[in-house]
C-alpha cells in the first residue's frame, strides 16, 4: 500500500509592513545569553577596580550630540535618529553613544563634588542609521567604561588594561588581543598637524574619494579614518601625527607606552587611528582579535579631556572605551565560546485543576532548593506534557493528578529507564535530590 502523502506544514510569515525595520531585530532567549553573560563579567571586574553602573536616557536632546561629536562628524552628519516632540517642538535624539551621556550626567547631578575621578560603567542600547554590516545593527547595545576627573596617564592605562582583562575572562585568547593606539595631542599641537595634513590631501585631491574631499573642509582627521580602498596607500602616506606633539603630549604619550610595556599588553602605533568623534583629545585606541577574517575593531576609545568644559561644566578631564557587544558576541561564538539556556532537572506534569494549584506550590518549594525545573501548567493532557518532557530531555518527570491530590501522594517517572514509582508529596524532595546526585 502506497504511503499517504506527508502534508507540508509551512511556516506562517508576518506581513512586511509589520517586520522589524532594517537594521533592528528581537533578541531571544539563547541569544541573550550572551548579554548577561557579557554583563555579569563586566560587572564583576569593573566592581572590583571601582567602576559602578550608571544608566542614561535612551532618548536625548540632540544639541547634546551636535555640540560635543561635531556637526560634521558621522554620527551627527548622517547617522544619528531624531525626532521633535509634540508639546515644545524641542529635537530630541535616541542616543547614538555613550560618553557624551555620561559626561553630561557628571555636570548635572554634581558628581565633580565626589572623590576624582569618578568611575563609571553602561550597559544598553545605542542607535544609528548607518548601513548595517557583521555584528553591528542599527540598534545595538554597547558595554562601556568612563572615568572622569584626572589627566594622568594612568587613567588611560587602567582602562585599556580593562578592555584586555575582560576579553580574556569572556574567553579569548589573551595571545591574539592586541590595540591599536595614536596620540591626536591637544589643541595646539593639533593645529599645526591639521595644516601639514591638508597640504598633502591636497596634493592627492583627485585620488581621493568624495567623502574624504567633504572631510577636508569639515573634519580633516576623518580622513585618516576611510575604509575606501583608492584612499588606503594615500592615508598610508600621510605625515604622521606623532611628530607634531607638543612636549606635554609627547611625555603623557610615552608614560602611557611605557605603563602598556610594564603590563605587557600588546598594541601598535597606528597613526591612522583618530576616531571619528570631535570630543577626542591625546590618547585614541582601538582593540582587535588578531586573525579574524574582518579584521573590524570589538571596541575602541580615548581621552576627552575638554568635554565637559565644552558642555558649560567644569574642566575635567576623561578617558573611556565603548566595546560593540553584537561584535563581541559574534567573536565569542566564532571562537567557539557557546551558552546554552539552563537545563531543567524535571518536568512537572499536572492534570486537572486541584493538581495545578498543588502544583504552583510544589514548584516554588523545588525552586527554593535549587532544583530546577519546567512546567506546561496551561496544558491537561498526559501525553502533551510527556511529550514536553521528552523534547527537553529532561531526566525526571513528576506526575500529579486527582487521585494523587487526593491522596497525598506523587508519581516519579525515570524518562531513561521508564520505571515509575509513587512517593509522598511531602518526600519528594528529599527523593529527587538523592537521584539527581546519582
Amino acid at each position: 500500500m502506497a504511503k499517504a502523502k506527508q502534508k507540508e506544514v509551512k511556516t506562517p510569515k508576518i506581513k512586511k509592513s509589520l517586520a522589524t525595520p532594517r537594521g533592528m531585530r528581537d533578541i531571544l532567549p539563547e541569544e541573550f545569553l550572551y548579554y548577561d553573560y557579557i554583563l555579569k563579567t563586566a560587572r564583576k571586574l569593573f566592581e572590583y577596580y571601582g567602576y559602578y553602573r550608571i544608566e542614561t536616557p535612551i532618548l536625548e536632546k540632540a544639541e547634546l550630540f551636535i555640540r560635543t561629536s561635531g556637526k560634521e562628524s558621522e554620527v551627527v552628519h548622517k547617522e544619528m535618529y531624531t525626532l521633535r516632540t509634540k508639546d515644545k517642538g524641542e529635537v530630541l535624539a535616541l542616543r547614538p553613544e555613550g560618553t557624551a551621556p555620561v559626561v553630561r550626567a557628571y555636570i548635572e547631578n554634581a558628581l565633580f563634588n565626589k572623590p576624582q575621578p569618578v568611575k563609571l560603567y553602561y550597559f544598553g542600547p545605542y542607535f544609528r542609521h548607518e548601513k548595517p554590516q557583521f555584528g553591528r545593527y542599527r540598534e545595538f547595545y554597547q558595554l562601556g567604561i568612563e572615568a572622569i576627573g584626572d589627566p594622568d596617564p594612568a587613567l588611560d592605562t587602567q582602562v585599556i588594561f580593562l578592555t584586555y582583562l575582560l576579553l580574556g575572562q569572556l574567553g579569548l585568547d589573551k595571545k591574539r588581543i592586541f590595540f591599536k593606539l595614536n596620540s591626536i595631542g591637544c589643541k595646539e599641537c593639533r593645529r599645526s598637524y591639521i595644516r601639514e595634513l591638508k597640504k598633502y590631501y591636497k596634493k592627492n585631491y583627485s585620488k581621493i574619494c568624495s567623502d574624504c574631499r567633504r572631510r577636508l573642509k569639515t573634519n580633516p582627521l576623518r580622513v585618516l579614518d576611510c575604509k575606501k580602498e583608492q584612499c588606503q596607500e594615500i592615508k598610508e602616506g600621510a605625515p604622521n601625527i606623532l611628530d607634531y606633539l607638543c612636549e606635554e603630549c609627547k611625555s603623557h604619550f610615552k608614560r602611557l607606552l611605557e605603563n602598556l610595556d610594564a603590563l605587557n599588553i600588546p598594541y601598535i602605533l597606528d597613526k591612522t587611528v583618530v576616531r571619528g568623534l570631535d570630543y577626542y583629545t591625546r590618547t585614541v585606541f582601538e582593540v582587535f582579535l588578531e586573525g579574524e577574517k574582518e579584521n573590524l575593531a570589538l571596541g575602541g576609545g580615548g581621552r576627552y579631556d575638554l568635554l565637559s568644559k565644552s558642555l558649560k561644566g567644569p574642566d575635567k578631564p576623561g578617558v573611556g572605551v565603548a566595546l560593540g557587544v553584537e561584535r563581541l558576541i559574534e567573536t565569542l561564538k566564532k571562537n567557539k565560546i557557546k551558552l546554552q539556556l539552563p537545563q531543567p532537572d524535571v518536568f512537572l506534569v499536572q492534570m486537572g485543576d486541584e493538581a495545578k494549584r498543588v502544583g504552583f506550590q510544589l514548584l516554588e518549594k523545588l525552586r527554593q532548593e535549587g532544583i530546577k525545573i519546567a512546567e506546561n501548567i496551561g496544558k491537561n493532557s498526559l501525553r502533551a506534557q510527556l511529550k514536553n518532557a521528552d523534547r527537553l530531555n529532561t531526566p525526571f518527570v513528576l506526575i500529579l493528578g486527582q487521585e494523587e491530590v487526593l491522596n497525598g501522594m506523587i508519581i516519579l517517572k525515570d524518562m531513561r529507564s521508564g520505571l515509575q514509582e509513587t512517593f509522598a508529596i511531602d518526600k519528594i524532595i528529599k527523593v529527587l535530590k538523592e537521584r539527581l546526585k546519582k
